[in-house]
């Protein structure tokens, strides 16, 4: 390995699959769905979804959470973890201006804005809330989390769609190696379950319509896949050089190697049919850790459960990393999370790495025969694994790649 690692000394989650790193890398190991009809979304097209499960903000200590959209609530208590878990705390940095925020997201504050266009519509401009954009903006999630935790270094927020969280810790990663900034706290948040997405995604016929049984309606790489799930909630690192994590005496969970990003130039939500983009992103992150595609020990694949973005994702993978290579995507766990996917998966990659165990692709049963690549599937694998790349794509054709190492 050639390039510059970034360490990853905390880890913060908020995911369907639990609250809290423990809770949802168990869920995402044993394989559970969270997929479930949810009663709010009756009338819509598509009443599934999978939700973060009993995320009280108050309970969590999180003062002033009704001044915050959902996906800034989701943001501020996975940054929360992340930092305690890097045993680092709040406002005692050295010098604030050496800490930088990047966390990204596709959506932003779509629940607010959703519910005060309707309080607009029908109660009149007199009850639309001042708080609005405060809330409703995609930059929040990052301004709310350096408020809160007194970052004065850069705060940024890519919207790269699905590929937004993962393109804010490729981001963080880079601002370390450039010397202009010392910790970086990094990833995406998203809370996207609301009647416009819902109603937008389905019209697309972009999500799954297995009702009947919506604990096993996203089945990433399955023969039998129709459509994603929607899900919600954030991941969030710390990132520091290994040599600030040294000097701190803190023990990284994994480290960033790699990142490549890229564009498909092809479709506005179709993937490019033969993977360029994607291949190209893959190929970079590569290229950035001065390792080739058979150095790879598992990929953690964007995997979303669309007949088109499988199988043009596994011939990508296939391709650069050969047949044998492990692939999973967690997405038959949490849903998709739209731009917090991709930092909830590095996270999950990280937590592989660390932990030497292969989460399974839950739902899948018969894989697809068009995917020439080694499916993890029914139940999670153990063993050494040194280098894993976590995929990310988004709508417009925008690509991420992240390789993750063991510490």
């Amino acid at each position: 390995m050639t390039g510059f690692a970034a360490a990853i000394t905390g880890i913060g989650l908020v995911t369907p699959a639990g609250i809290g790193v423990k809770e949802s890398w168990d869920r995402v190991v044993e394989g559970r769905p969270t997929a479930a009809r949810h009663s709010d979304l009756d009338g819509l097209p598509v009443t599934m979804a999978c939700r973060v499960p009993d995320f009280a903000p108050a309970a969590l200590g999180l003062r002033g959470s009704w001044q915050w959209d959902r996906y800034s609530q989701f943001a501020i208590a996975a940054a929360r973890e992340a930092l305690d878990q890097a045993g680092l705390t709040p406002g005692s940095w050295a010098d604030s201006a050496r800490v930088a925020v990047i966390i990204g997201s596709g959506a932003g504050g779509t629940a607010t804005l959703e519910e005060q266009h309707r309080t607009l519509m029908e109660e009149g401009p007199s009850e639309v809330s001042p708080m609005t954009l405060p809330m409703g903006l995609l930059n929040m999630a990052a301004g709310q989390v350096a408020i809160d935790i007194g970052a004065n270094g850069p705060c940024m927020a890519p919207c790269t769609a699905c590929a937004a969280g993962a393109s804010a810790i490729g981001l963080g990663r880079d601002l370390i190696r450039s010397g202009l900034a010392d910790i970086v706290v990094a990833g995406g948040s998203e809370a996207p379950i609301t009647p416009l997405y819902v109603s937008s995604f389905a019209r697309m016929r972009a999500l799954s319509r297995r009702l009947e049984s919506p604990g096993t309606a996203s089945r990433p790489f399955d023969a039998s896949r129709d459509g994603f799930v929607l899900g919600e909630g954030a991941g969030i690192v710390v990132l520091e050089s290994e040599d600030h994590a040294r000097a701190r005496g803190v023990a990284p969970v994994a480290r960033v190697i790699g990142y490549g990003a890229s564009a498909d130039a092809h479709h506005v939500t179709s993937p490019h049919p033969e993977g360029k983009g994607a291949e190209l992103a893959v190929r970079a992150a590569l290229a950035d850790a001065g390792l080739t595609g058979r150095d790879i020990g598992y990929v953690n694949a964007h995997g979303t459960s669309t007949p088109l973005n499988d199988v043009i994702e596994a011939g990508v993978i296939h391709r650069v990393a050969g047949t044998d290579v492990q692939v999973s995507s967690t997405k038959g766990v949490t849903g998709h999370p739209l731009g917090a996917a991709g930092s909830i998966e590095a996270a999950f990659a990280a937590l592989t790495v660390h932990h030497g165990v292969v989460p399974p692709s839950a739902s899948t049963t018969e894989v697809d025969p068009r995917v020439e690549v080694d499916v993890v599937h029914g139940a999670a694998r153990r063993g050494r694994v040194d280098v894993a790349l976590s995929n990310s794509f988004g709508f417009g054709g925008q690509n991420a790649a992240l390789l993750i190492a063991s510490a």
